[in-house]
């Protein structure tokens, strides 16, 4: 188990926090990030492209002339590749992009991607968020001028609805309850800022 410090919203330490090694303090794989970010990339692929090939353009149905005599090159259809209007010669078509690395494999990056910003002290663990209403302006000040952040994903549970509703319409900073935790959101942000709930609610997720 590793001690963290736990910071109120003016940055000042008010407790300790011990987290788990094993989800707090693992070895960064780089792998494993790379399979769970390209999960996240490729699985937002529609692949819905459609075009046609000769097989399915209308017409055509007949040669434009016969097959010797006129002086003309061969041909069978008119809706052959190399005519205007013909199909599509290996056309790509409609697929599914769909990836899932094992169970084991994304919560190994989650927990390679937390120790990341453990070792580059770049995890801040507060001991609450309130706000007195959902305003943006109060959590980017909060954020910018106490916290002295600068892009950060902030976690925290679902109740919080002010603290949601504000941090949301930041451009530089996001927000999303414990089980909303992935790979791209934290490598997408300099910073990840839990509060202390959250981070309990991670580490027996992912122990």
């Amino acid at each position: 188990m590793a001690k963290f410090k736990v910071i109120d919203l003016d940055g000042k330490q008010v407790s300790e926090i011990e987290l788990s090694d094993e989800v707090f303090g693992a070895d960064p794989n780089p792998h494993l990030l790379y399979e769970v970010a390209k999960m996240q990339q490729i699985n937002r692929r529609r692949g819905t492209v459609g075009v046609k090939n000769t097989s399915l353009v209308s017409g055509g149905g007949k040669k434009p002339w016969k097959q010797k005599g006129t002086g003309r090159a061969r041909q069978g259809s008119i809706r052959a590749s190399h005519w205007v209007g013909g199909g599509k010669a290996m056309a790509p078509k409609a697929r599914d992009y769909f990836y899932r690395p094992p169970r084991k494999v994304r919560q190994g990056a989650l927990r390679a991607v937390l120790s990341l910003r453990a070792k580059e002290n770049s995890l801040f663990i507060l001991d609450g968020f309130k706000l007195d209403a959902p305003k943006s302006k109060q959590a980017f000040d909060v954020l910018t001028k106490r916290l002295k952040l600068e892009n950060a994903l902030v976690i925290d549970e679902k109740g919080n609805i002010n603290l949601h509703r504000s941090v949301r319409n930041l451009e530089k900073f996001d927000v999303l309850p414990p089980e909303g935790l992935n790979l791209e959101s934290v490598l997408r942000h300099k910073q990840l800022v839990l509060t202390s709930a959250a981070a309990k609610a991670i580490q027996e997720a992912l122990s």
